[in-house]
């Protein structure tokens, strides 16, 4: 049958956090619209947007003209009950597929998990920006998932849009030794701008600047990010759920200049590495500053890009390098993964 002659597949979409990455979704979804239309018969509706300062939002005749500008709390519900919580939400909203953005939990994954486990609850495909889920509640929300005949997919978590699960997807019955590589950007530009000579708190203020480093950047000079990530590939691709504190985790804090200075000079870099690897009773996996030759993969890897060397049974190596990524990056994971969960060549 031609891509033409299909019948044109319609869905409600919900967007829980509306900050950067999910407007920035927004944009690039009315940029591949026509698209969408043309080349995966999907078209689809704006009907619920929601926030800690928005509250619930609901419209099942389209948000559209909304989105452009912050909405406002204030818009009717179209249902007879407002809504209060998610599940009340997701129903007003008659949503068919929610992207969650919601801020990291390190510690629980939550609220993100209960978020996640009532969209599939619902009825509704869960497509998620946030590790924690990932780390946290991976199995169940899987299971949950494959129960509702639903999709659950995260491609945007690690490397941002870069296609690291889904590639897994596609290489069956493959066995992931191992892996290394270089994940938190903040924490890269940060060394690559003290190897210029400034201290750790120019270089912190210059990526705050340049809007890489959150204006709280605990998280990704502790390690904390670099870590959650690791984790949640073992958990993912490597197939054994790992407790963050079984991950041994470093950060980039006590680096001097002068130490970052010379190690570039001499030809070995710092770079905060993760590893992780297959042993006999399971995974050992660590985060943490290294010093790496300058002409390897990773000694070349500067400023916001990410790089990752995968080691397999069948290729011995196989290496992803992702080059100064934006939040478009972030965004094209999600409506990848929108389209993978609504084509059913894609289940």
């Amino acid at each position: 049958m031609k891509p033409e002659t299909l019948k044109l597949s319609s869905y409600n979409l919900c967007f829980l956090g509306f900050g950067n990455v999910n407007r920035t979704l927004v944009q690039l979804l009315r940029d591949r619209e026509q698209e969408l239309r043309d080349r995966h018969n999907i078209a689809f509706r704006i009907t619920g947007i929601a926030s800690r300062s928005l509250g619930w939002i609901a419209d099942t005749e389209g948000l559209d003209a909304h989105v452009a500008q912050p909405p406002s709390a204030a818009i009717p519900l179209k249902s007879s009950e407002t809504s209060r919580d998610i599940k009340s939400w997701l129903s007003a909203a008659q949503a068919d597929v929610l992207f969650e953005a919601t801020s990291l939990n390190v510690q629980t994954g939550q609220p993100a998990i209960d978020h996640i486990r009532a969209a599939l609850e619902h009825g509704a495909h869960a497509i998620t920006a946030n590790k924690g889920p990932i780390v946290h509640a991976y199995r169940e929300l899987r299971d949950l998932a494959a129960a509702r005949g639903k999709r659950f997919l995260f491609e945007s978590t690690v490397m941002d849009g870069v296609p690291i699960f889904s590639l897994f997807d596609q290489l069956p019955a493959i066995h992931l030794k191992g892996f290394h590589g270089i994940l938190n950007s903040t924490t890269n530009v940060i060394l690559s701008e003290m190897e210029t000579g400034l201290t750790f708190d120019e270089a912190l203020k210059k990526a705050q600047s340049l809007g890489i480093a959150e204006t709280d950047a605990t998280h990704d000079i502790a390690g904390w990010d670099a870590a959650v990530k690791t984790a949640a590939l073992i958990t993912v691709l490597m197939d054994v759920p790992i407790r963050l504190e079984d991950i041994y985790r470093e950060g980039i804090r006590d680096l001097t200049t002068n130490a970052v200075r010379n190690g570039r000079r001499d030809g070995w870099p710092f770079k905060l590495v993760c590893r992780a690897q297959r042993t006999g009773d399971g995974i050992k996996a660590t985060v943490a500053p290294e010093k790496v030759l300058s002409s390897s993969p990773m000694g070349k890897i500067t400023g916001a890009s990410s790089y990752i060397y995968f080691e397999t049974d069948i290729f011995p190596g196989l290496a992803i390098t992702e080059e100064n990524p934006g939040l478009y990056a972030t965004a094209y994971g999600m409506l990848a993964d929108f389209v993978r969960a609504v084509t059913p060549s894609s289940k």
